[in-house]
């Protein structure tokens, strides 16, 4: 497989762990949850429980390789995380992160290899800790919460990134002497027109993007490595998100947003294997080199105005996204995966896909080439104090450069005519570092 790829089914072979995961003066190879760890498992006891989590137990029981979706499983170890190019499935649970005030650099490490060892115990659909959900002492709480118990793993992916904040806090405090490690390109995104974010769900140091074709899977995995973060880290926002608005390989059918319109058709495919590595990966020569094999993570939480858009005429939804919302065709004819024709015009001349028109807009040809892989989510979130629906998109993407996002995003914000519907109210950008070796951890390089 090309290594292009991230999260290849099936676990590796125990033992096969990839050059380089040497490890560390700061941070020795762990065989299992710290102490700290396991604290957080049991909430305030550790009384008959074990100190150590086997890793062989944890990351080589073997994974389903079958095509069902529900037995699916896709390896948590390799050259880049698993959860980016993988297909995408079709649940998510979203969550951002802050360090604890008094937490030092080697709690940041510790935690790290914690979540490393449960991510690849859950992933291969296993419990997490030595006795699992109801193997342990009945006066301890369990090691995992449980409600996953008896569910395959359903593809499930967990993917972590950090962000502007783990590199310099509030007054560019170096709390974890890692300043002189962040990439140049990582600063908090800009504020575009019409941007009204809530700080309380944008930003945060660490997040963690897991996603599943079971709900209770997906959020099984954040509840326990919440779970396993007391005293080190909490938990800033999060978000559930159903039914993905883009597919990310060839094998799938284009699914449809909240609007009823086909999402992500031009997105980029895990199968066009060079475009991956132009648009996605970080490239070595773009420093810094702990993030050659890695992507950066734009997520961004827009709120659609469903009611305002449901009494719209249908003309007009499609003029102001130009594509049919049956085929998904562009307006200036053809099917779904026809190239859009820009210079193509009608009555008086006009285009047949308008200036303002989203998909013009949002295409690569206006934008430099710029291209994004895509991974969002719908959402619905109850209602609002008026009884409106609370919901919308919860947008990811990732590139192997913000400024990628940044150019679509300004040229949307500025002329995109679907801004009538949407606001965009949360907002978060995370490096997201390549995959761990087998006995090492997610982000070692970062702390060599």
């Amino acid at each position: 497989m090309s290594t292009s790829h991230d999260g290849s089914p099936g676990v590796p072979a125990e033992g096969a762990a990839a050059a380089g995961s040497a490890p560390t003066p700061d941070a020795p190879a762990r065989q299992g949850i710290s102490r700290r760890g396991l604290l957080g498992l049991a909430g305030a006891t550790v009384a008959g429980i074990g100190i150590g989590i086997g890793a062989d137990r944890a990351v080589s029981a073997a994974s389903g390789s079958a095509s069902s979706p529900a037995t699916r499983s896709y390896a948590f170890y390799g050259a880049h995380q698993a959860g980016i190019v993988t297909p995408a499935q079709d649940r998510l649970h979203f969550a951002a992160f802050d360090m604890a005030g008094d937490a030092t650099r080697a709690d940041l490490i510790e935690l790290l290899q914690d979540w490393t060892v449960a991510a690849a115990a859950m992933t291969a659909g296993q419990d997490i800790g030595e006795f699992g959900a109801v193997g342990g002492n009945y006066d301890a709480p369990p090691s995992d919460t449980g409600e996953a118990q008896g569910l395959p793993a359903s593809g499930l992916t967990i993917t972590f990134g950090f962000g502007p904040s783990l590199f310099r806090g509030a007054a560019d405090a170096d709390r974890f002497g890692l300043a002189g490690k962040q990439p140049p390109a990582l600063h908090p995104l800009p504020h575009f027109p019409g941007d009204m974010l809530d700080p309380a769900a944008s930003d945060g140091d660490l997040c963690i993007q897991a996603c599943a074709d079971d709900p209770q899977v997906a959020v099984h995995a954040i509840r326990n490595l919440t779970r396993i973060a007391f005293g080190r880290a909490s938990l800033r926002w999060s978000q559930l998100g159903f039914g993905r608005t883009s597919s990310t390989s060839t094998t799938q059918a284009t699914p449809r947003n909240l609007f009823g319109f086909k999402d992500g058709t031009a997105n980029v495919k895990a199968e066009e294997t060079a475009t991956v590595d132009k648009q996605i990966w970080v490239n070595s020569s773009d420093g810094p080199a702990w993030m050659s094999g890695g992507s950066y993570l734009v997520a961004r939480r827009i709120r659609m105005t469903i009611e305002t858009w449901d009494r719209t005429i249908l003309r007009e939804q499609e003029a102001v996204i130009g594509r049919t919302k049956g085929e998904g065709a562009p307006l200036s004819g053809g099917s779904e995966f026809t190239e859009p024709d820009f210079e193509a015009t009608g009555r008086a001349d006009q285009p047949l896909i308008a200036e303002t028109a989203h998909v013009r807009l949002s295409h690569p040809t206006s934008n430099g080439g710029a291209a994004m892989l895509r991974r969002g989510y719908n959402f619905v979130d109850g209602n609002d104090e008026l009884g409106r629906l609370n919901a919308g998109l919860f947008f990811l993407s990732y590139q192997r450069s913000p400024e990628q996002f940044i150019t679509v995003q300004s040229q949307l914000a500025k002329n995109d005519a679907l801004n009538e519907y949407i606001r965009h109210v949360g907002s978060a950008l995370f490096a997201v570092p390549p995959g761990a070796s087998q006995g090492g951890y997610i982000g070692e390089p970062l702390f060599a």
